[in-house]
C-alpha cells in the first residue's frame, strides 16, 4: 500500500470503537451495501473498501485468492479481529444469502425428472452440488443410442490403454 504512515493518519480518525471484541464502526463514506469506502493515493487515488485497509494496516497483506469475511456480519465494521480471510465460496456460504440458499436446496428432495435425492441415487460434484445418478444414466444411454459406434470405439481405446498400463 502507498505511504502507510499517511494512510494510517487519515484512516483511523474515521473509525469509532477500539475494543477487540466490539465492532469498530466506519464513520465516513459507505457504499450501497454498507461497506466503508476509503481513498488510497490522494485525490487522484482509487477507492477501496475500508475493512481491507484496516486489515492490511493491522495484520498484513490479504492472502492471494482469499477475501475478507466479516464474522460479525456488520459490513461497516473495520475491526481486523472480526475479519477472516477465506475463499469466495466459504464467504458466500457463511452469508445470509448462502444460508438461505443452502436451506432451500436441502428442501429439494427430488431432481427435476422426479428421481429422489437419496443415498443410492445422489452423487456430489467436486464443487459440492448434487447430481442425480438416474438422470446421468439416462443421458449416457441417449448418447449411446445416438451413436453406438462412437461408444464402441471409446471402449476399445479404454481397453487398449488398460492393457498397456499392466
Amino acid at each position: 500500500m502507498i505511504g502507510l504512515d499517511s494512510v494510517s493518519a487519515r484512516f483511523w480518525p474515521k473509525v469509532t470503537g477500539g475494543d477487540f471484541a466490539t465492532c469498530w464502526e466506519w464513520s465516513a463514506a459507505r457504499n450501497e451495501r454498507g461497506y466503508g469506502r476509503f481513498s488510497v493515493g490522494g485525490r487522484q487515488g482509487r477507492m477501496v473498501e475500508a475493512h481491507r485497509v484496516a486489515y492490511e494496516l493491522m495484520v498484513g497483506e490479504i492472502p492471494t485468492g482469499l477475501e475478507l469475511d466479516h464474522t460479525c456480519r456488520n459490513p461497516s465494521c473495520v475491526n481486523p479481529w472480526h475479519l477472516d480471510p477465506v475463499p469466495h465460496r466459504v464467504n458466500s456460504q457463511r452469508s445470509t444469502a448462502g444460508r438461505v440458499n443452502a436451506a432451500r436446496q436441502r428442501a429439494v428432495t427430488h431432481c427435476p425428472a422426479g428421481h429422489p435425492y437419496d443415498d443410492e441415487n445422489t452423487a456430489y460434484r467436486k464443487d459440492g452440488r448434487r447430481r442425480c445418478k438416474a438422470c446421468g444414466r439416462d443421458a449416457a444411454r441417449r448418447r449411446y443410442e445416438a451413436d453406438p459406434e462412437q461408444h464402441r470405439e471409446a471402449a476399445r481405446r479404454y481397453r487398449a490403454r488398460k492393457k498397456v498400463a499392466r
